[in-house]
């Protein structure tokens, strides 16, 4: 049984040597993170340019995410790099202090000071410490702490309920665009999103260097929820953040909101990632938590395209067995995933030819037991639309772009193949092709029943409008014979 739920990877010290890299690949790594919060562009060029001969001779196909640093609202530095608060104590944000001490810090966001007023609850480093605004003036945010412990440099601030006014794209995050561009990554996730202008934004200075990568929006800020649907339409898919979103709408409310993100991004036909602290207890250990299982088990159940490691792989002790346990985790949720054709395809609607073959395919290939399902496809949008569902069937995307093959490593229960050009070929070939490429890879044998889904003319992107059922052999039999 093959994994359908795909592993996103951050690399950072610990994964970045070659060795380590391909022992990654190895284990089941479908996408690799770039984490643009850290390191220099440089750094990323080098990790890209491993990675690209890693993968030489591996035979696996592995996308690239670079994921945008955004707004960061901060504390400074302190003159002992750290201080412990106790509760009770009264505790400044001062947008003019150079090194902070145990009664005050520097604070890299002057907007701060419009952004709050008396009675709002800031949440630091992560809600691990809690302030209570008391007042605010022209340069200063006088606090009262409410849970106190210790606050080290450039440790972030959120406020509850959110309500921030800093823009999702920083200057940074245009430059790490560029970047990212020139990288030629496949997917560029998009930090802090408030709405869909936000997401539109992004897209055009992607389009502008050059790129058609897809893109990520994190939803981790509370004023993205009521814009959820805005936001999910602008984008190719979202990332379900659950550490800066728990700060900021309440750690009880994330299990719920996790479980309606993925389902309205499956309904509107865009991808998820599942993030935030899924094995983080393998940073420093072996093997995870019980709750670490149920959660990534949870996220596979819930539908995920994806989930996602951190630290675990940037950082930590284990970041192959971390990836190893992963891929466990996630099989094994698999085999008691509910296929739901009947009942999901009552809710639906289908106005376009080449997503009603798609969604036709899927309730074939079920009821007739197929072995796979072969999308031939150019843009990679057919595969995407069946993967919206399971039928309990493989999905093959074979195409001859390149950009195409890497962009479906993200989604959910599709393959990506490499077929050659097929722009002149003639249909019977092409179709027999595909045969060959599913039965190189090992995905199919000799009389074995599959599906396949191509447009004609052949070679036109967005055009599938053919669905044929064809057992393994027979084609190149018929071609053999002269029979139709």
């Amino acid at each position: 049984m093959q994994r359908s739920t795909k592993i996103v990877a951050t690399l950072g010290p610990a994964s970045s040597d070659p060795d380590t890299l391909k022992r990654l690949i190895q284990a089941g790594v479908d996408v690799v993170r770039l984490n643009f919060s850290h390191g220099t562009a440089d750094d990323h060029r080098k990790r890209v340019a491993t990675l690209r001969e890693c993968l030489s001779g591996q035979g696996r196909t592995v996308a690239i995410m670079a994921d945008l640093q955004g707004p960061k609202i901060r504390v400074g530095k302190f003159a002992g790099s750290k201080v412990l608060l106790k509760a009770g104590q009264h505790f400044t944000l001062d947008i003019e202090c150079e090194l902070g001490d145990s009664d005050r810090a520097g604070l890299d966001y002057p907007e701060l000071l419009d952004d709050v007023e008396a009675g709002d609850v800031l949440l630091l480093d992560d809600g691990r410490i809690v302030f209570d605004v008391l007042s605010v003036d022209e340069t200063e945010v006088f606090c009262c702490v409410r849970d106190g412990g210790e606050l080290s440099n450039n440790k972030g601030i959120n406020r509850q309920g959110g309500g921030l006014s800093a823009p999702a794209l920083t200057t940074k995050d245009m430059e790490d665009i560029r970047v990212a561009a020139e990288l030629n990554v496949d997917l560029v996730a998009v930090s802090f999103p408030k709405s869909g202008a936000d997401m539109r934004l992004a897209r055009e200075l992607l389009q502008a260097a050059g790129s058609n990568a897809l893109l990520i929006a994190k939803i981790e800020r509370a004023e993205a929820i009521p814009a959820l649907e805005e936001i999910i339409l602008a984008c190719d898919g979202i990332m379900v953040a659950r550490g800066d979103l728990a700060v900021e709408v309440g750690d009880a409310q994330v299990p719920a909101l996790q479980k309606r993100m993925i389902r309205a991004a499956l309904q509107l036909n865009r991808l998820t990632i599942t993030a935030t602290q899924m094995m983080e207890s393998m940073i420093s250990n072996p093997a995870p938590t019980r709750a670490e299982v149920s959660d990534v088990a949870n996220a596979v159940l819930d539908g995920t395209d994806a989930v996602m490691l951190s630290a675990e792989t940037a950082s930590g002790r284990y970041p192959v067995r971390t990836v190893e346990a992963m891929a466990r985790i996630c099989l094994e949720a698999e085999k008691t995933a509910e296929v739901t054709l009947h009942r999901e395809f009552l809710d639906r609607v289908f106005t376009r030819i080449d997503q009603s073959i798609a969604m036709a395919a899927l309730f074939a290939a079920f009821h007739l037991k197929i072995k796979a399902i072969a999308a031939l496809t150019q843009s990679g949008s057919t595969a995407l639309w069946m993967s919206r569902l399971n039928c309990g069937v493989p999905i093959y995307a074979l195409t001859p772009d390149i950009g195409t093959r890497y962009k479906t490593a993200l989604f959910r229960g599709v393959f990506p193949l490499m077929m050659h050009q097929y722009e002149e070929m003639d249909r019977d070939q092409l179709l027999l092709d595909a045969e060959c490429v599913l039965i190189e890879n090992g995905a199919v044998r000799p009389g074995d029943l599959i599906l396949i889904t191509v447009g004609e003319p052949i070679g036109k992107s967005g055009g599938t409008n053919t669905m044929k059922i064809v057992r393994v052999g027979e084609q190149s039999e018929a071609l053999a014979t002269g029979s139709p």
